[in-house]
């Protein structure tokens, strides 16, 4: 019987000193404490590097080769530990073609669900595409009425040789025709065979009615053998056509079968073969091409032309323009509409516009430096194939209950909810396709849960936040039911309203409720209080911290005399300032703010105070504050935006924004890393080493012996 907890002996992992805790199994374990004082040394780079590493080690040699070795931490000893799976605060997603629905395979299960009970129309005429057998093509002529008789016919495929036609049809015992909508014998169609527009061989005739459903299955079984899967009814109304393959019964166009693969983006079975599943398509843009509309053609406004490998380019750029008589000088907005039209898609002797330069520099793609600079002047633009779907035709042409599975992924999750549970189905279709609503109800569930309700399933997941992405996965893992599985989080509540930290807490129980131990790093009092089991490290941070301060339940830390403890207990409180700074009158006045869900925003943010901008999850705050706000104050007072567009970094729109006078600069601090580089750390962030180099370097040594401060840089060989 294996051991009900997870022991760690031993931790020395950074700053743990040495500490031995013991964890129930599938229970809610969070562990707190202050910054720096080792919470995340202990559960992530301790306890998951070990549970990761023993996994990958338990695989076969071949499988270890595509998995990263993760080396041993320092640790003495773990029992009771199970596969770790890592959900913390970051995105790692960096691809065009992920989305919310394929992250959580919401999106998965709507490709099994129109795969299954999907109506296809012919995209050429538009009509119902139904694969059709010799009973149901009966039942749609018995279906007519009247008791006429019927001609049975099937066409003479393409590619037949005519002039042989009539013996051959003879010789299999076929005695009728129907050229150009005349019956004539088989010994007669020779002569007409050839010059018939339309050709179809009668293969009986056959009163419309009950008595002779059998008789009509069973030359409609012949007519669909002999005339590659069509057959036609004729009779005194319109002709019926039927086809038992995968094609339009009206009009003959050939429609694909219905398969998963044909809804997915990311096959090319069913990715537009326009923009191959992104949805989007690079368009060069003139906004990216013009630098700055204030500035001349001599102070390098054609941004392409100004680096230092296009002089060529610049001074036929100069003789062109006197020719033209062209202002050289004079701002681009200046320039006439005709001049502007000129300059970047005119062509004159051996100029040629910006645009063509530009597309001509796309043979040389292949080299790196050249796709790169092309990039800087492309934005991504709705693919004019599928209109930003993504799929193929065939695929859009494909309805459940009226709706494409693009239509329905555009939703959002509490909106896809609400069309699940008022999908309409026959008894057919919901005994095929009951398993499958039942899983993407559930996953849709979780998704809500989670406090993501609000993205559409279409979203694509590098542009979701770290504790947006950190949600998802979470909803991930509820949705694969997996058991005696370790989960460790990391700080999952940052960034929720107090509305959504309770469902996000029920989640967490329902995944130790599965047999599943899951350890959180946490600081929420909500969530601490919500834990089976309490580890509190501490009682500092760095050197002062990495030892255990408290290893227990809930209901004794508020006792325990810790620092957590004591701010549980009440015996520590954030102070709130006795007074506070007067609002106003100075302020940033926002005008007609619209980005993502922002719909013309007013407000007003008072300059020299502190403002906080709350809301549920998915309100528009980081909208309000980082693509709004910050990308229009670096406009106004940098001359440009840092937002790469081109990637599809957003700079929000705004009527207006008045009183940024006031201000000398505008800094944003957000959570992203200040450095990727093994070389940087806190002391050459903050420069303090140029400093203390440049001390050395005037130290009497060093002078004799010529060292500059670069001498000391360990960043110069």
């Amino acid at each position: 019987m294996p051991s009900r907890r997870l022991t760690i002996r031993g931790a020395r992992q950074h700053n743990l000193q040495g500490i031995t805790v013991s964890l129930p199994r599938d229970a809610l374990t969070v562990v707190t404490g202050p910054s720096g004082s080792g919470k995340s040394s202990l559960v992530f780079d301790t306890l998951f590097a070990e549970g990761q590493r023993r996994y990958v080690e338990s695989l076969s040699t071949y499988a270890k080769q595509f998995l990263e070795r993760m080396p041993r931490p320092a640790v003495e000893a773990i029992t009771g530990i199970s596969p770790a799976v890592a959900i913390e605060q970051k995105n790692p997603t960096t691809s065009n073609r992920s989305t919310v629905g394929t992250a959580t395979e919401i999106y998965d299960y709507l490709r099994l669900l129109w795969a299954r009970v999907g109506q296809p129309r012919c995209v050429r005429c538009g009509d119902v595409v139904r694969r059709d057998t010799a009973q149901s093509a009966a039942e749609a002529i018995l279906a007519t009425g009247g008791g006429e008789a019927i001609l049975i016919t099937f066409p003479v495929p393409p590619g037949v040789d005519r002039s042989r036609l009539a013996d051959n049809l003879r010789a299999m015992g076929f005695v009728r025709a129907l050229a150009d909508g005349e019956l004539v014998r088989i010994d007669d169609l020779a002569d007409r065979a050839t010059r018939a527009a339309s050709l179809l061989v009668v293969v009986d005739r056959v009163r419309a009615e009950p008595k002779h459903a059998g008789r009509l299955a069973d030359g409609l079984s012949t007519a669909f053998e002999e005339g590659e899967g069509v057959a036609i009814a004729v009779g005194s109304g319109e002709p019926l056509r039927f086809s038992d393959r995968e094609a339009c019964s009206a009009c003959g166009h050939p429609a694909p079968g219905l398969r998963p693969s044909l809804f997915s983006f990311n096959n090319p079975y069913g990715a537009c073969p326009g923009c191959r599943g992104f949805g989007a398509v690079l368009e060069y843009d003139e906004s990216l091409i013009v630098s700055d509309p204030l500035r001349s053609l001599a102070e390098g406004v054609l941004d392409p032309w100004s680096k230092p490998r296009y002089e060529g380019r610049r001074r036929m750029l100069r003789e062109t323009a006197r020719t033209k008589r062209i202002p050289f000088e004079r701002p681009w907005e200046e320039l006439t509409a005709a001049h502007r039209r000129f300059l970047l898609h005119g062509k004159s002797g051996r100029f040629v516009g910006v645009f063509p330069f530009l597309r001509a520099l796309e043979s040389k793609r292949y080299k790196q430096y050249i796709r790169v600079f092309l990039r800087q002047y492309q934005l991504a633009q709705p693919c004019p194939a599928c209109g930003g779907a993504r799929l193929k035709p065939e695929a859009l042409a494909v309805q459940v209950a009226g709706r494409t599975i693009a239509d329905v992924a555009s939703r959002t999750a509490v909106g896809l909810a609400e069309w699940l549970e008022t999908l309409q189905l026959s008894p057919f279709q919901r005994d095929v396709a009951g398993l499958l609503l039942d899983e993407l109800k559930g996953r849709v569930r979780y998704l809500q849960d989670v406090g993501l309700g609000y993205l559409t399933i279409d979203r694509q997941t590098r542009s979701l936040s770290g504790g947006e992405a950190q949600r998802i996965a979470l909803s991930s893992a509820l949705g694969a039911r997996l058991v005696e599985t370790l989960y460790v989080l990391d700080e999952p509540s940052i960034g929720l309203h107090p509305r959504d930290t309770d469902r996000l807490l029920a989640l967490l129980r329902a995944l130790a409720d599965r047999g599943n131990t899951v350890v959180v790093v946490e600081h929420d009092a909500a969530t601490i209080r919500a834990a089976d089991w309490i580890v509190e490290l501490g009682p500092g941070s760095g050197d002062r911290g990495g030892r255990l301060a408290f290893e227990g339940e809930a209901r004794d830390l508020a006792s325990a005399r810790t620092l957590t403890g004591q701010y549980l207990a009440g015996e520590k409180q954030i102070a709130v300032p006795a007074t506070r700074r007067r609002a106003g009158p100075a302020c940033l006045s926002v005008q007609g703010a619209h980005q993502h869900n922002l719909k013309d925003l007013h407000v007003d943010i008072p300059l020299g105070a502190l403002t906080a901008v709350t809301g549920v999850s998915g309100s528009g705050k980081s909208t309000l504050v980082h693509d709004v706000l910050y990308r229009n104050l670096e406009l106004r007072l940098k001359g440009g935006h840092s937002a790469k567009e081109h990637l599809g970094e957003p700079v929000g729109s705004v009527a207006g924004i008045a009183g940024w006078e006031a201000l000398a600069d505008v800094v944003l601090v957000d959570q992203s890393p200040i450095g990727r580089s093994p070389r940087s750390n806190p002391v050459t962030y903050l420069k303090a080493f140029d400093d203390l180099r440049a001390l050395y370097a005037r130290q009497p040594l060093a002078t004799a012996r010529r060292y500059s401060p670069t001498t000391f840089s360990f960043n110069v060989g």
